[in-house]
């Protein structure tokens, strides 16, 4: 199926986050909004990308959902369109989040949903959560939908906890919870993270996924490498 790995974008990836953004958030982001982003000092931006083998393009697997929804088929021509920013590979994910003193607050958490529970956005979540650890940050926190029972689920497995709500936060009027993960620096976090880290692999890697051992270019953010 080819290779899976993260890398912090740089301005000539704003279109592909964009149009992303578009097909799996509904319009979360501007262009501004992610050039900020990538240029701000308290900001973690990862893209998740594919690169194939040689065997099968990108397009090879779809889910048969969202191939019966023409609304994601029309944004698709468009995401597709500008992966070619991405030196032949594909955007099939993005997280964020912005360091905050000792808080790494996760602000986007986002699939392609051709390529949806299949445990691409817990990937994505190890790396977010591996890169705060890296950088010293204590604990994390995000808002999520009550009725969102899978991310709840995913975010409950990584040790997150509701300790809060704000009320109609959503634009439709929906609730959001406050989750809170107190133990980034615990080592029984540690031992958390390195186990699910292991059983995400494992999931990709029977689905066909190969999980790249390349390191990231340099993140103008943290001005580092991260190694997926």
């Amino acid at each position: 199926m080819g290779y899976l790995y993260c890398q912090a974008p740089g301005h000539d990836d704003i279109p592909a986050l964009v149009a992303l953004d578009q097909l799996a958030l509904g319009g979360l982001w501007s262009a501004e909004g992610y050039g900020r982003e990538i240029d701000s000092p308290n900001s973690c931006l990862l893209m998740l990308l594919h690169r194939p083998d040689g065997s099968e393009g990108a397009e090879g697997d779809l889910s048969t959902a969202s191939m019966a929804d023409p609304q994601i088929s029309a944004n698709l021509v468009s995401a597709n369109s500008v992966s070619a920013n991405l030196d032949r590979a594909t955007l099939l994910g993005l997280g964020c989040y912005w360091a905050i003193l000792d808080e790494a607050h996760i602000t986007v958490l986002a699939v392609d949903p051709r390529y949806q529970r299949r445990g691409l956005g817990k990937w994505l979540l190890v790396n977010l959560l591996k890169d705060a650890c890296h950088r010293d940050l204590t604990r994390a926190t995000l808002e999520v939908r009550p009725s969102n029972s899978l991310a709840l689920a995913l975010y409950e497995s990584f040790g997150f906890e509701t300790l809060g709500r704000r009320r109609r936060y959503y634009a439709d009027g929906e609730d959001a919870l406050i989750f809170w993960q107190n133990s980034l620096k615990n080592a029984d976090f540690g031992d958390l993270l390195r186990r699910q880290r292991q059983r995400t692999i494992s999931r990709l890697e029977r689905q066909g996924w190969q999980i790249s051992g390349e390191k990231m270019s340099v993140n103008r953010t943290w001005n580092r490498t991260f190694e997926s």
